[in-house]
């Protein structure tokens, strides 16, 4: 099984070694934690205080496991790392944390914290060495305490009312970012379309050249939409967040709202396809009503008219041009 892999198995650490993996193991969390209450601070400085008081706990548990070290094997720690051993849990790397919502990196911590418990308790029962049982059991049992001690930072910190407001922050914050901007992107895109496809196929009835119309004006529409987001807006005094995920979301549905009825005239059937494109508008612009309800609380009946009645009457007035 070496020639797979350049890992060590858990199997083939001395004791030593399996002290120092602990210890570098809790040096790296306490990083990840100082790491997301720095990622947080400024938005949500209560849950940041969570992290804070978490990494102070890694903190306390590294200094236990470093002078347990010094008791038995002495001052130098052997250099070994969980990338290092096969099997160890991963941890995510810290420049993909700048993409998590604040629930994600809630969810991140807490499974840091199970994963940990959960091999070193497998690793204690394959062991058949008492002293390495034991030490094994003892990370198991200081892993759990830390979800404990969380809990309670939790409660210290982060109250039902000031839980209850980051979180409603973090929901605007996702809106103003991805909603609000693929929302427009979408509703253009599905909208804007409908006459250039739909002129394109009763003026010339053919499929091929439809799809080509439609793919045109989809891929067109979705760079237009998606670099005027980026540049109409840098996110720093509105607070709508990277114009870069703005600019994706944007760009990314308005292509997609394009596509959904171009897609069809890959049929070569022209009355077949057009029919399947009718069906496909009439569930684009009911999606969009309700995305529109959902997210932005506009009215139901309000979002309908705005949106159906609209794409209705785009969508024949561009039958009525290629008709005639």
């Amino acid at each position: 099984m070496r020639f797979f892999t350049q890992r060590r198995h858990f199997g083939e650490l001395s004791e030593q070694e399996i002290l120092a993996l602990a210890i570098s193991s809790e040096e790296d969390d306490a990083q990840i934690y100082r790491s997301y209450g720095e990622r947080l601070r400024a938005e949500f400085p209560d849950t940041a205080a969570i992290f804070d008081g978490m990494a102070v706990e890694e903190d306390g548990h590294r200094q236990a496991l470093i002078a347990l070290h010094q008791s038995r094997f002495g001052n130098v720690i052997p250099l070994i790392r969980r990338e290092h051993v096969a099997g160890f849990h991963a941890r995510r790397p810290v420049w993909l944390m700048q993409n998590l919502s604040l629930e994600r990196i809630r969810d991140e911590a807490a499974n840091m914290e199970l994963d940990a418990e959960r091999f070193y308790l497998e690793a204690a029962k394959r062991s058949s060495d008492a002293g390495t049982r034991k030490l094994l059991g003892d990370l198991a049992a200081a892993e759990a305490g830390h979800q404990h001690t969380a809990d309670g930072l939790e409660r210290a910190h982060l109250g039902g009312e000031a839980r209850a407001e980051e979180d409603r922050q973090a929901h605007r914050q996702f809106v103003l970012t991805w909603v609000q901007p693929g929302l427009a992107g979408l509703m253009d895109g599905s909208v804007s379309t409908l006459a250039p496809i739909f002129a394109t196929a009763f003026a010339t009835q053919d499929t091929w050249t439809t799809f080509l119309v439609g793919l045109a004006a989809s891929v067109g529409a979705g760079i237009s939409m998606g670099f005027t987001e980026a540049a109409s807006d840098d996110g720093a005094l509105s607070g709508r967040g990277s114009p870069i995920k703005r600019g994706v979301a944007s760009g990314v549905m308005t292509t997609v709202g394009g596509l959904g009825h171009a897609l069809p005239y890959l049929i070569p059937h022209f009355w077949t396809a057009t029919s399947l494109a009718w069906v496909i508008v009439f569930i684009e612009l009911w999606a969009i009503a309700w995305i529109q309800n959902r997210y932005m609380e506009t009215p139901f009946w309000r979002a309908s008219m705005q949106v159906v009645l609209g794409g209705a009457l785009v969508l024949a007035a561009g039958v009525l041009i290629g008709s005639g």
